[in-house]
C-alpha cells in the first residue's frame, strides 16, 4: 500500500480507503462487514470514511464497536454531517455542527475524528456561520481537520477567501472514468489551495469492475440487483456504458491488472487525489482493490480507456 499526504494537513492516508455508504451497519451482515474491515487493515488501508447519515448512525455505531480495540493513532477516521438525522436535525448550522459532531463521537466511541466533512453545501445557512462552527470544532480538539463533499467551485472559493477560520484540507467528489466532472473546476481550484481529493464511487458503484454485461440479467447478490443499494445506479447501467466498460477489459489485462484495479489506478493517476474510497461486501474485494495502489500503468492505456468511455457518453 502506498500513502499520500492529505492536502495541507499532517495526515498521511492510504491511496485506497474503506467507505461505509450503503454497506456497514446497513446493507451487509455484520460478520461480512467485520471481515472487510479486518482485511482493510491487513492490506495497509489506514483511512476509514463514514457519515452520520449512513443508516442514520448505524455505520458509525458499527465502526465504533469494531475500532474500539485498535490504537487510535493507527488509523485515520473521517465522518460527515448535513443530511437529515431527524425531521429537525439537518444542515450545517452552528447548532447542528456542534450537536452532530458530538453525536458522531459518541457512536464512534472516540474523543476526536481526524477529518470532519460537510456532506453537501447548505444553502440555508450562511457560509460564515458554518465555517466559524467548524473552526470551533477544530479548536476544541474534536476534529483535527475539516473537509467538504460535492461543493460547487464558487462556494469552495468563498471558504478559501474567508479570513480567521480553519482551512479545508479535503474535498470528496464523485470521480471515476465514468464521471470526470471535478476535472473542470474543483480539482484545479483545490490543487492550488492545499486541498486534496478523497474520491467516492471510483468504480462507478461497481460498474467499472465489469461484472454487469450489456443485455444480461443483473447478477444476484450485486449492488445493482439490490433495491436499496442499486437505486442510484440507473445512469451507469445503460447499454452503451456497459458495452464500453467491457471494451476496457483488454486494456486492464495488458496492464496486468483486473478491471477494478485498472480503474482505481486511473483515478490515482491524478496527483490531487489523495485516496480512492472503495465499498466492499467481501474481504476478497478489499484485497483486490488495494492492489491498485502503486500500480505502474502505461499512460497510453489510460488515454485509450478515456477515448472508449467518451464515445459511450
Amino acid at each position: 500500500m502506498k500513502y499520500r499526504k492529505l492536502g495541507a494537513s499532517d495526515l498521511t492516508v492510504s491511496e485506497i480507503s474503506l467507505g461505509s455508504w450503503l454497506t456497514y451497519g446497513l446493507g451487509i451482515e455484520a460478520d461480512a462487514a467485520r471481515a472487510c474491515l479486518a482485511k482493510a487493515f491487513e492490506v495497509g488501508i489506514n483511512f476509514i470514511d463514514t457519515a452520520n447519515a449512513y443508516g442514520r448512525g448505524a455505520a458509525e455505531s458499527f465502526l465504533g464497536e469494531e475500532l474500539a480495540g485498535r490504537p487510535r493513532n493507527s488509523y485515520v477516521l473521517a465522518t460527515k454531517l448535513f443530511f437529515p438525522m431527524s425531521e429537525t436535525d439537518k444542515g450545517l448550522s452552528a447548532a447542528q455542527v456542534e450537536k452532530q459532531l458530538d453525536a458522531s463521537l459518541r457512536r464512534l466511541k472516540t474523543d476526536y475524528v481526524d477529518l470532519y466533512q460537510c456532506h453537501r453545501y447548505d444553502e440555508e445557512t450562511p457560509l460564515e456561520e458554518t465555517m466559524q462552527a467548524l473552526t470551533r470544532a477544530v479548536d476544541s480538539g474534536k476534529t483535527r481537520y475539516i473537509g467538504f463533499s460535492e461543493w460547487p467551485a464558487d462556494k469552495i472559493q468563498a471558504a478559501i477567501d474567508m479570513a480567521g477560520v480553519a482551512r479545508f484540507v479535503s474535498s470528496q467528489p464523485q470521480y471515476s472514468l465514468l464521471w470526470r466532472a471535478p476535472e473542470a473546476e474543483v480539482i484545479p481550484l483545490c490543487a492550488a489551495n492545499g486541498i486534496s481529493q478523497i474520491v467516492w464511487s471510483p468504480l462507478g458503484q461497481g460498474v467499472l469492475t465489469g461484472k454487469y454485461a450489456p443485455g444480461a440479467p443483473l447478477p444476484q447478490g450485486t449492488r445493482a440487483n439490490d433495491d436499496e443499494m442499486g437505486k442510484w445506479m440507473g445512469p451507469l447501467l445503460t447499454e452503451p456504458v456497459l458495452a464500453a466498460v467491457q471494451r476496457l477489459k483488454p486494456l486492464a489485462a495488458e496492464a496486468g491488472l483486473s478491471l477494478a484495479q485498472f480503474s482505481l489506478a486511473w483515478v490515482l493517476r491524478e496527483p490531487n487525489v489523495a485516496s480512492a474510497i472503495i465499498g466492499a461486501s467481501r474481504p476478497s474485494q478489499v484485497e483486490d482493490n488495494a492492489a491498485a495502489s502503486g500500480a505502474n500503468v502505461d499512460q497510453a492505456l489510460f488515454a485509450e480507456a478515456e477515448r472508449i468511455v467518451a464515445e459511450a457518453r
